[in-house]
């Protein structure tokens, strides 16, 4: 019986796995709001109202995209396909440019799959793979929110702030966490975050959201939405440009470019490993 692969071997295959992981967390720059009229000032509970009432209504959710890796002076060009049946699965499949698949990776509320098809290796897990990975904590809601422009549905909205930045409302809070009926005892301590969120003053959609979580050092997620299109009557972003940032000298950039965006249409979720596959430890 060959032995299990460890994950050093994923070292060979570095921008697979974490552009897998990490292309969903984060949006794509983004020029912003040109909005030239007059900005009434507004508070937080009409905000989110607003902002629940323009949101990107679904079940089903899929889109091809191209996304440019950058670290450094490290670049990586992918294509791909995503799928979402809302609050339950994420599916994600990247190929080089040639077309070729060269990973999967499936995600629902408890579970991570991952198949490396250039080493012939998978990984059947939890979240603790994904965290410790990127060294930080997230989850379903998190990833689902970050891939479609929305808000995160399970964590309270109770002790955000109101302002006007550069022709955007924004909405910040120094603590928000997860719903309590939500929290999971696995999930313990509970997940605390310095949130901010900017909203377009005309359409309430999200063009830009930064997270830091206070028990970690001082990693932030910046996600930036722009080119919105309609899909279905509905306000969509086709451009996104993630970062991931400790300082200056460590950022990671994950560009993104939406096509051909489905909504409400049902979806296959294939996840099948081939038995010549080796597990990864």
């Amino acid at each position: 019986m060959n032995k299990p692969k460890s994950a050093i071997t994923l070292t060979h295959y570095p921008g697979i796995l974490f552009l897998i992981l990490m292309v969903f967390l984060f949006s794509c720059k983004t020029t912003r709001s040109t909005y030239k009229k007059p900005i009434k000032e507004e508070g937080p509970e009409y905000l989110f109202e607003q902002l629940s009432k323009n949101e990107l209504k679904f079940d089903w959710f899929s889109a091809k995209f191209k996304t440019d890796y950058r670290y450094g002076k490290k670049k990586t060009e992918f294509r791909g396909q995503i799928r979402i049946r809302k609050d339950s699965v994420i599916w994600i499949s990247f190929s080089p440019l040639l077309g070729i698949e060269a990973a999967r990776l499936m995600i629902t509320n408890d579970s991570v799959k991952f198949m490396d098809r250039l080493s012939n290796t998978y990984f059947v897990g939890d979240y603790d793979f994904v965290n410790n990975f990127l060294k930080t904590n997230i989850d379903f809601d998190i990833l689902q929110a970050f891939i479609t422009g929305n808000d995160f549905h399970f964590y309270e909205r109770t002790k955000f702030r109101a302002s006007i930045d550069s022709r955007e409302y924004r909405l910040n809070t120094l603590g928000r966490s997860k719903l309590k009926k939500y929290v999971k005892t696995s999930e313990q301590p509970p997940r605390v975050y310095i949130q901010t969120i900017w909203l377009n003053p005309e359409s309430f959609k999200i063009t830009r959201i930064c997270i830091k979580e206070i028990q970690k050092e001082n990693k932030k997620l910046t996600a930036f939405y722009s080119d919105f299109r309609e899909v279905e009557d509905q306000l969509f972003p086709y451009a996104l440009l993630f970062e991931l940032s400790k300082n200056i000298e460590e950022k990671i950039e994950v560009d993104v470019k939406y096509t051909k965006t489905v909504i409400n249409k049902p979806l296959s979720f294939p996840f099948k490993i081939p038995s010549k596959f080796e597990p990864i430890e």
